[in-house]
């Protein structure tokens, strides 16, 4: 990926077989850095990793689902 131009095409064309479309756009806002989140926050995230690249591919569900 050489520019966020780039970067933005490359996910906006992305489309799936039955024809869901993806909207991409540049958020240049300022965000905080420096922000902690504990061992016992990160793993209360309940976060299914999917069959194919899960280190990549995951859906994060309601806690108690």
């Amino acid at each position: 990926l050489v520019s966020h131009e780039v970067m933005l095409n490359l996910i906006a064309n992305t489309k799936t077989k039955s024809g869901l479309t993806v909207k991409a756009e540049l958020d240049s806002s300022s965000y905080p850095t420096g922000i902690k989140v504990s061992d016992e926050e990160f793993y209360s995230i309940n976060l299914v990793r999917h069959s194919f690249h899960g280190e990549w591919n995951y859906s994060i569900h309601p806690r108690g689902s």
